[in-house]
């Protein structure tokens, strides 16, 4: 079972895509697995035939552990299943142990189809042999095919409880972790958005492409963090590291729950880099395709509620993150303009602390300098 994340204590085999005695090629898909964050199609290391398969789809096996052994000529399974041993003459794979477990052979022709979508037609019995083309690159089934396609769902009784997936339990787990052990304060700054509104439609007609307040959020963001690191710092095990790279993490709501790709070097990136990076992870994160690369060295997280109405709200800080940005809505509200009353485009931003990294006073200039960047992003306008 591969790591794919610094946490990841196990992972959770959702599909096999071979069985047990089918050749394999380097590179080729062999199973989906399951982490708290991504489910990912893992690769053969090595060609050879798949032998001594030892965990059944839906088991969760510790990272590390074998969960098979790929044969090469030559080679057959020793009775205790535990590692291939040359015999002379080449002859076919030995008997299968009694630890191997029992696989359905896939089809000769797999339909294109994202691991959640897999996922969820196995959940819900849906062939996807019989689905028209998808709605995924190259026709491919994605999740929103499965969905649609689904009958609509009994309403469940009242009183009743609903089963978590691996994906919220994990975020329950860690964000309860986070409120009880960092000690959270809240900044709340409101600030003109009428400047961002006029760059945002600049830069759709620059770009020639759709940008959004999240990615104006991301290049501004980035900025006021390289120029304030304590903001961009994290707990670590009692003490405090500054980080050397700004990876601003987006947070996106799935399905099974809450999971936040990051823009890597979102410092050094343009405004149609961002936009082009958030619409692929936002894409994945929503299909459940992230690779475990989407997901790693966060050092910040923007969290923008803005699109459901939302005024303000105090977010979790992020564990290890020093801090984490809650985005309200735009709404127009009557400010003093020049000393009179004036209707202008507001949006408020509420920075929310691990007050062991950052203190308030530090946070305050970050928050400042961010505000002033929005307000005025002609600087960024790149």
């Amino acid at each position: 079972m591969p790591a794919l994340g610094m946490a990841q204590e196990t992972g959770k085999v959702l599909r096999w895509l071979k069985a047990e005695g089918d050749e394999v090629a380097k590179g080729e898909p062999l199973m989906e697995v399951e982490t708290d964050k991504v489910t990912v199609e893992i690769e053969a290391p090595t060609d050879g035939l798949l032998a001594g398969l030892r965990a059944a789809e839906g088991a969760d096996v510790p990272v590390g552990e074998a969960v098979a052994v790929i044969l090469a000529p030559g080679e057959a399974l020793p009775e205790n299943g535990s590692s291939p041993a040359p015999e002379q003459p080449p002859a076919t794979a030995a008997p299968v142990a009694a630890a191997t477990v029992e696989v359905p052979r896939p089809d000769a022709r797999r339909r294109l189809a994202s691991p959640k979508a897999r996922r969820l037609a196995a959940e819900q019995g849906i062939d996807l042999d019989a689905l028209g083309e998808g709605s995924g690159p190259g026709g491919a089934v994605v999740a929103a095919d499965i969905l649609s396609s689904a009958p609509a769902p009994a309403a469940t009784a009242q009183g009743g409880s609903q089963p978590l997936s691996r994906i919220w339990s994990i975020m329950a787990e860690r964000t309860a972790q986070s409120w009880a052990s960092a000690p959270h304060f809240y900044l709340l700054r409101e600030v003109d958005a009428g400047r961002l509104s006029s760059w945002r439609s600049v830069a759709r007609d620059r770009l020639g492409r759709d940008v959004s307040v999240t990615d104006l959020l991301v290049r501004a963001t980035a900025a006021a963090l390289a120029r304030h690191p304590q903001a961009n710092a994290a707990w670590d095990d009692g003490s405090i590291r500054l980080n050397d790279e700004v990876n601003v993490g987006i947070a996106v709501a799935v399905e099974d729950g809450l999971v936040v790709p990051v823009v890597h070097g979102a410092d050094r990136l343009g405004l149609g880099e961002i936009a082009a990076r958030r619409e692929d992870v936002v894409s994945r994160a929503r299909e459940g395709a992230l690779r475990p690369d989407d997901i790693e060295r966060g050092t910040f997280t923007i969290s923008n509620l803005g699109m459901y109405g939302v005024d303000a709200f105090n977010a979790v800080v992020n564990a290890p993150q020093a801090a984490i940005l809650a985005v309200g809505r735009i709404v127009e509200r009557v400010v003093p303009v020049d000393g009179s009353p004036g209707v202008r485009p507001m949006m408020a931003l509420t920075l929310s602390c691990d007050h062991r990294v950052i203190d308030g006073a530090r946070a305050a200039q970050f928050l400042s300098e961010l505000a002033a960047l929005i307000e005025e992003p002609a600087g960024l306008a790149d």
